[in-house]
């Protein structure tokens, strides 16, 4: 059967890419799309299409745009939209999926419980692609054996949410395999303690915002003597995050509740 969708952030570094995916794919039906600076115009025109029979408007809002009923709402905006717009799909009774930054553990704590009442799924991903999906299952390997850690977050200078959302779910997901052991405690830090990096789930995270990055982070491990890093850099474009969410697309109807990584659906719960 077709999966009919909705795209919030259709004119973005990534949902454009994602569009031209969805209408590729011949299971796959983008019924209603997203954008605020874009509302208005013809799809069509908007992606250059040829095919004409593609020729709905683009909405301006996330309410606009769910009055045409979908299978999955599929979100990449921003930090600042996208838990309202969660919560909108979710009261639809929408499945949905989350590319965008910026959700707290408790703001998914709050999304799960929401999903669970309303018997839809939610698969969020701090990066779709395949090689950060690969890092983050090393790391949680890693952290089965190695007790002292630290994560780097390397992002573009006007990324305006830190740390990424891709370096908070790797930091949670670590504390759920092994407690991060402190050689010293932040609070007996002389000086300015912020230096440590935000304490996310009890490992410090150090956020780079900074021209010729693009996202990446890095998880290091120490122990006396020697240490190991994994780290996962992305280049320019927008592709390697397509196939990710395609198959979280595919997979999201058979899912209650949240499901949070990229390596959770490729390998599972358990690293």
């Amino acid at each position: 059967m077709t999966i009919k969708i909705c795209l919030a952030g259709i004119t973005g570094w990534t949902g454009k890419k994602v569009a031209e995916a969805i209408l590729q794919s011949e299971d796959l039906q983008l019924v209603s799309a997203v954008s605020r600076k874009a509302a208005g115009k013809n799809i069509g025109d908007l992606l250059d299409l040829k095919d004409k029979k593609c020729n709905w408007e683009i909405s301006g809002s996330v309410e606009e745009a769910l009055v045409t009923p979908v299978d999955v709402f599929v979100d990449y905006t921003s930090a600042a939209a996208v838990r309202a717009h969660v919560d909108c799909a979710l009261s639809h009774k929408t499945f949905v999926i989350v590319g965008s930054s910026g959700l707290s553990a408790k703001d998914y704590e709050q999304i799960e419980k929401e999903a669970l009442r309303q018997a839809v799924g939610v698969i969020s991903c701090g990066n779709f692609a395949i090689t950060a999906a690969l890092a983050k299952h090393f790391a949680l390997i890693a952290a089965k054996f190695l007790p002292h850690r630290e994560i780097i977050d390397y992002a573009y200078e006007g990324k305006m949410d830190a740390p990424s959302g891709t370096a908070r779910e790797l930091a949670e997901a670590l504390a759920n395999v092994k407690a991060n052991e402190l050689g010293l405690p932040i609070e007996k830090t002389i000086g300015d303690k912020n230096a440590r990096g935000a304490q996310i789930a009890g490992t410090p995270v150090h956020s780079i915002r900074l021209p010729s990055y693009k996202a990446g982070f890095e998880t290091i491990f120490g122990l006396s003597n020697e240490r190991i890093s994994i780290k996962h850099d992305a280049g320019q474009g927008a592709e390697p995050y397509v196939a990710g969410t395609l198959l979280a697309i595919r997979k999201v109807q058979q899912i209650k509740g949240l499901v949070r990584g990229m390596d959770t659906l490729l390998f599972g719960e358990s690293a």
